[in-house]
């Protein structure tokens, strides 16, 4: 079985992830996000390479 590595071409496909942190717990939503800025969420993850995407976290309003 042959091992295959991303090519620079494949690493440079970034797309923005919206996510929204309402009702959700702190730490496992920034495991979350370091994951995706990583790019450890794509199938073509190398730690030698930057593969991650662009984050936007949403946070709703709470009026008291």
């Amino acid at each position: 079985m042959k091992a295959t590595l991303a090519t620079v071409r494949e690493a440079r496909d970034r797309r923005w992830c919206i996510l929204d942190a309402g009702g959700k717990i702190l730490g496992r939503l920034a495991v979350r996000i370091a994951n995706v800025l990583c790019g450890r969420n794509k199938p073509t993850y190398a730690p030698h390479m930057d593969e991650g995407d662009f984050v936007v976290v949403v946070s709703p309003i709470r009026h008291s």
